[in-house]
Order: C-alpha cells, then structure tokens, then sequence
C-alpha cells in the first residue's frame, strides 16, 4: 500500500441555505470572524501530511480560487505602507499546497464529486474532506485515519455518536469491534435513515479515506437519494468487497471538538464557539454575551 498525499475538497454546491449571501459569494468562503471557513479545512488538510489538494467546483467559484492565490495589489498596498501584520494575513493562504481545481459541471451528488477525482488522483487511495464539518486543530483526526488505512487496507470513515433522535440528518453504519477501541468495521451504511431504520447512533462526519477501487464503483453507482450519485452506495459495495479487491470499511470515532456550519444557526454557534477561543476578542465577546437579556 502506498501513503496518502492527496486531498479532494468537494466545494461545488450552490449554497442555498445561506441565500442571500451566497447569491455572488461561494458559501465555502462564508467567514468564520476573519478567516473563510475553507481555508480550516486546507490547513487541517496540510497538517495532516496532505500537501495536494483538488478542489471539485463549479461556476460562481472564482473567489475561493483566488483567496488561494497571491493578490499583488493587495500585498502591494500594505508592503507600502509597513503593515506587515496584515500583510502576513493576506500572505497566509498562498502557498499552503499544491492546490487543483476541476470544475462538477452539474449537481450530481456526492459520489459524482468524487468521481470527478479519478484523473488526478489515478490508482492512490486519497482523502475527501467536506467543508461543512471544521475539526478543531487542537483534535486532529486525519492523521489517525491514515494510519488505520495504511494497517487495515480499504476505505476508513471519520464517525461520531450523535443523539439517537438526530440520526437521520446523517449517514449511518452498522458495525462490528476491532482490537482497537477507536476503531470498527462497517458493515452496512444507510444515508440519512428514519430513527426506527437506524442501525446504530455512529454518524459519518465528512472526512474519508478511500481506496481507488471506489472510483469503478462510482462509475457503475445509479442514481440514489434525491437522484444524485451517493458515495455512501459505493461505500456499501466496498464494505462487501474482499481486501483484495480494494475493498474493506473501518470506522475511527472521533469525540473531539467538532464545528458544524452546514446550516444557519450551527454556522453562528461555530462563529460564537471559534470566537470565544480567540486570544483577541474571545474575553470581551464572553462579557458582551453575558451582559444580554437573553
């Protein structure tokens, strides 16, 4: 088995939940205080080891390409006038990898996002990192699931127990214990089931390593849920597949701080949460919000 080096960042989605601010603006680049929520996750990516990243997008991206690329008049501007502490904060998301962009030319799920990887990734098992889900860097869980890809072989899940009654907002897995306490194998996956049909409280979060072989699978995956490509259909097929075959699913569980910005109010709790922390403005913003009439 070879070493994962390469990250696909599906970034393709249109946003509609944050209408109207995502009319003109990616929702990738929605902020978190000062820093777009996206670019959390190119460094989380590249802390882990992960320095070649594809971006999967569609038209309306531009700005998320250029917030990754070096602004000269901006730059210019502060180098002028000594501003050296903004100007290493224009800096910053210039050169953190080697960053690739193939435009999904339509909406077709999930599982088409990933396909839209196979010509650049070729035969190397790979990560999926989706944007809506910020790992604290304090709590890093790629790196962890590397080393269960390059163990066990096959495709490892990030998964996280959720309240019973939530589990239908997620990708749900059915499992069996390994040797590890952190570890399970998946043995069957249902996308976003009713609480009744729920096979166990592990949710999938949206960080995964996959073997190549998903990329035959996805081209031979009809339509599912809501008549989109859904990865988790291929992911089934890969758990019932023989290591030797690429296939085999782990799960590793992840309990550390986890930020979700999928919809409205979990994007301003991860506002509030991430801002709290902040050596800046996190005491004044505790002592704002403890004076409120709530």
């Amino acid at each position: 088995m070879t070493g994962v080096t390469a990250a696909v960042i599906p970034a393709a989605g249109l946003g509609t939940r944050f209408l109207p601010a995502t009319k003109a603006m990616p929702k990738e680049m929605l902020p978190i205080v000062d820093k777009p929520a996206i670019q959390f996750v190119v460094e989380e990516a590249v802390a882990a080891g992960l320095n070649d990243l594809l971006f999967i997008t569609s038209r309306g991206k531009r700005a998320l390409e250029d917030h990754f690329d070096q602004n000269i008049e901006l730059e210019a501007a502060l180098t002028a006038k000594n501003d050296n502490a903004r100007l290493a904060l224009a800096q910053e998301s210039n050169d953190l990898a080697h960053i690739h962009y193939v435009r999904q030319g339509q909406a077709l799920g999930l599982g088409h996002a990933v396909l839209m990887a196979e010509h650049h990734v070729g035969d190397q098992p790979f990560a999926v990192l989706l944007g809506d889900d910020l790992i604290d860097e304090r709590d890093p869980i790629v790196p962890r699931m590397i080393e269960v890809r390059e163990r066990l072989g096959g495709s490892v899940l990030c998964l996280m127990r959720v309240p019973h009654e939530d589990i239908s907002l997620y990708g749900c897995v059915a499992v069996s214990d390994t040797d590890s306490d952190d570890v399970v194998q998946v043995t069957d996956l249902i996308e976003k089931p009713s609480v009744d049909e729920a096979p166990s409280d592990y949710a999938i979060i949206g960080r995964y390593i996959l073997d190549p072989a998903v990329f035959e699978i996805l081209h031979n995956t009809a339509p599912g849920r809501g008549g989109e490509i859904q990865l988790t259909d291929a992911l089934v097929e890969l758990a019932r597949r023989p290591a030797s075959e690429g296939g085999g699913v782990h799960g590793v569980v992840f309990d550390g701080r986890r930020y979700d910005t999928g919809d409205k109010l979990s994007y301003l709790k991860a506002v509030i949460q991430l801002a709290m922390e902040r050596d800046d403005i996190g005491d004044d913003l505790r002592e704002w919000i403890s004076e409120q009439e709530l």
